[in-house]
């Protein structure tokens, strides 16, 4: 009997969906010290950090942003400060003095061009929902932040071609799509607080990378603003727009090293008018694996996600965001979405799948429903982990691309190597593109921890002939880890690009490319 906080789509199945006293208990998670509870260190002295050589900001500087923005958008109060400084896993700190908040693009490139000028760094950012560090300052550089640059400009009903500002709100946009029958192709647990603009600078993946793709494939045209000011409008717009280099794809991924991007041209598609979701239990990695081999070749043409979590992940997003677990415990579990325009067909095909999943003995429970509130309880379970998993303790988070084969081997092979000197290991992600989150919780961040996770966790996944950044880009964390997976000769044409676009270095430093002379990932 299918639970009757869920809807049934007529599954010819019977569902073995019993709900357990684990999965009804209130929750109580244990009293661990969590990150935003304890003072977080300055990146500088953390990591031994040699500042570049820039200015100093002085008065003269202040005065000058205050005649570009005035004065109410120049941030300077010690208390409005903290949170442009601080990431939002609260890891790394910065020390800048001054917060710049601009409206339009000839304000951005205003500030650039006194900023290049003085030979001041600056550190761009969006909603400051990055996990590597890249969107917060590592010494004290200016930050321009783009969350009053929110206007949505356009959405052509025809095209689907969206325009917006870099500082909208990636949920502003997706909901503004909606009301136009069309879909954001991009769609992320930080969705409420994060901006297009970031989503593009750091070439975010999400949920539903499988169906629509990267923001490569979306993307159709950017306006930049380059270190020295110069404006750049990227693109036409247009699908089809052969002429000469594709500029705009340079700035996708380039987490703001080579230019600030203040407004977005976005490819949104027609909105499905059929959406189901179902939520598996599975007793193996290796069931997930032939369970998501069985849907995607029945489920090519409508599947729109596969996600996958095991036991630690579910439970704990269960229980620090008090969500009565929908199933009772298992290994694994299995999310798969499926969207299209032929409701009945759609469901039959779903239908189908899981019985036969379940006759084989692959899904040992599951849950279906088509209802919007219902599917979204599944979601915050499934995008509620890296929030949750914070709130445990200091969080070692990595994001990484492993063949599907071995790509939860590396949490097993984490849990012997750490043992007991972390609260955790774990792992969930984006099953469809190999994408693995890999959450080491500790009680605290340890030098000694550290060195054991890395480069063991880069090498592991070199050896696979994975990549150690799948979505989330390298910013300060993984920059020195980049030899892993481009070879010398590309790193060294990257920073030749920033050379070009950024002679004085003073765009989002300290992140992306290799401090000099460091060899194979290490500092």
């Amino acid at each position: 009997m299918i639970p009757k906080s869920f809807l049934s789509l007529n599954v010819m199945v019977s569902y073995a969906m019993r709900r357990t006293a684990w999965a009804n208990r209130r929750c109580n998670p244990r009293h661990i010290r969590c990150a935003s509870t304890f003072s977080v260190p300055f990146t500088a002295d953390r990591y031994s950090i040699k500042r570049g050589s820039y200015e100093k900001i002085n008065d003269q500087d202040l005065a000058k942003f205050r005649q570009i923005l005035g004065s109410d958008n120049v941030i300077t109060s010690d208390d409005d400060l903290e949170r442009y400084n601080v990431d939002w896993l609260n890891i790394c700190r910065g020390q800048s003095k001054v917060v710049l908040r601009p409206k339009d693009t000839q304000q951005v490139s205003a500030i650039m061009k006194h900023c290049n000028e003085r030979s001041l760094a600056v550190c761009p950012q969006g909603g400051n929902t990055g996990l590597v560090g890249g969107s917060v300052p590592v010494f004290d550089e200016v930050v321009i932040s783009m969350g009053l640059m929110n206007k949505i400009i356009s959405l052509d009903k025809i095209s689907g071609v969206a325009v917006a500002q870099a500082g909208t709100v990636l949920e502003t946009l997706e909901n503004h799509a909606m009301e136009n029958d069309r879909i954001v192709p991009l769609d992320l647990g930080a969705k409420g607080s994060c901006h297009i603009g970031g989503n593009v600078a750091t070439n975010a993946g999400g949920l539903r990378f499988l169906r629509y793709g990267s923001l490569h494939a979306n993307v159709l045209g950017l306006e930049v603003v380059l270190a020295d000011g110069t404006i750049l409008p990227f693109g036409t717009n247009m699908r089809k727009d052969n002429t000469g280099y594709h500029l705009h794809h340079l700035f996708i991924g380039s987490e703001g090293s080579l230019g600030i991007i203040t407004q977005v041209a976005l490819l949104c598609p027609p909105r499905p008018t059929s959406v189901s979701l179902c939520l598996l239990g599975l007793n193996s990695f290796e069931d997930v694996l032939q369970c998501y081999q069985q849907a995607g070749s029945r489920l090519t043409d409508i599947m729109s996600a596969f996600e996958f979590l095991d036991t630690q992940c579910f439970a704990v997003s269960c229980e620090e965001h008090n969500v009565p677990a929908p199933l009772k415990e298992f290994p694994f579990y299995a999310i798969i979405e499926v969207s299209g325009w032929q409701p009945e067909a759609d469901s039959t095909r779903l239908n189908e799948l899981l019985e036969d999943l379940m006759g084989n003995g692959l899904v040992a429970d599951g849950i279906v429903t088509d209802e919007p509130s219902r599917m979204q309880t599944v979601w915050k379970i499934r995008e509620g982990v890296a929030e949750a998993s914070a709130r445990r303790g200091y969080c070692y988070k990595y994001d990484l691309s492993i063949p599907k084969q071995q790509m939860y081997q590396l949490v097993q092979d984490m849990k012997e190597r750490l043992g007991s000197k972390v609260i955790f290991s774990a792992g969930y992600g984006h099953l469809g593109d190999n994408n693995l989150h890999l959450n080491i919780i500790a009680a605290d961040y340890t030098p000694e921890v550290a060195k054991a996770i890395e480069p063991f966790v880069f090498e592991w996944t070199r050896e696979k002939k994975g990549s150690i950044s799948a979505e989330h880009g390298l910013g300060f964390k993984k920059r020195n880890a980049i030899h892993y997976s481009q070879s010398p000769a590309a790193v060294s044409v990257m920073k030749k690009m920033k050379q070009l676009f950024d002679p004085k270095g003073i765009l989002n430093p300290y992140k992306v490319l290799p401090d000099d002379g460091c060899i194979l990932g290490h500092e």
